[in-house]
């Protein structure tokens, strides 16, 4: 599976960013990743963990690469947090993958995000 398996009709008739915002994206994409890491094996050794951490690896490589950009405009003290999270992501996703660790932090924190960027606050 991968993010693009499954591409919504609106997506595909009107393009991707039609009526979206960059949020809803993100959002989308934070969605997707995580729910692979649901899906996969808890033990670190099947295909689908390794797909899934691979995947998860990817998104935050790449989140923590456009913070790290000057131009990002968020503000320097959420890029910080964000690129802590990206850094504690990508040791525990070698740390599943050694069988050192479980999955569940890794989806624990995507839903953190997740939420940050539907507006809901730490409860």
């Amino acid at each position: 599976m991968t993010l693009n398996a499954v591409t919504p009709f609106s997506e595909r008739a009107y393009g991707s960013n039609a009526l979206r915002s960059a949020r809803d994206t993100e959002y989308d994409v934070f969605s997707r990743v995580t729910r692979l890491l649901r899906e996969a094996s808890r033990d670190g050794r099947g295909r689908d963990t390794i797909f899934a951490v691979y995947k998860n690896n990817e998104l935050w490589t790449i989140l923590a690469t456009d913070l790290a950009d000057p131009a990002n405009a968020l503000p320097g003290e959420v890029k910080a947090g964000l690129i802590s999270l990206a850094i504690f992501s990508l040791r525990h996703g070698k740390a599943v993958l050694a069988g050192d660790a479980t999955i569940d932090a890794l989806i624990e924190v995507n839903i953190a995000v997740m939420k940050g960027l539907r507006g809901e606050g730490a409860k």
